[in-house]
């Protein structure tokens, strides 16, 4: 799995609509109701500063939608809930799964067959990096 920060360091804006471009094709008619541009970041990105990406390796999560290649945008502001997906180490090892937590017990669950729970014997062993927010699939 790799992890990915955002580049905060500067901001890039996309070229500006042209006039002159050569038409291919027929209007859009989404043209008369689009508003200025769109900027994923105000759309998917809560907390910039506290948000990252995670490039997904493996199928453990395929039940959800989330397939090996995909990206995750990741939270670290949010607070870990019962049935959250979430990044989290367990074991010294990075994983993708969701929470449950039950009564006492501390289960993190692949949403694939084939894969057991995992256990958390001690809340200590488990380090949440965040909640996954959105999963960016590719097509």
């Amino acid at each position: 799995m790799a992890v990915f920060s955002a580049d905060r360091s500067r901001r890039t804006t996309p070229p500006a609509e042209s006039d002159a471009a050569t038409a291919a094709g027929f209007p859009s008619p989404a043209r008369d109701y689009f508003d200025g541009r769109i900027d994923l970041n105000r759309h998917l990105i809560r907390d910039p500063t506290s948000t990252y990406v995670v490039r997904v390796d493996g199928d453990s999560m395929a039940g959800t939608g989330i397939c090996s290649g995909d990206e995750l945008i990741v939270d670290r502001s949010l607070t870990p809930r019962d049935g959250a997906v979430v990044v989290a180490v367990v074991n010294g090892e990075l994983a993708v799964r969701r929470l449950l937590l039950d009564g006492g017990r501390i289960l993190l669950r692949a949403d694939s067959p084939g894969y057991a729970d995992i256990e958390v014997a001690e809340p200590s062993e488990l380090s949440v990096w965040g909640v996954v927010t959105r999963c960016l699939h590719h097509v």
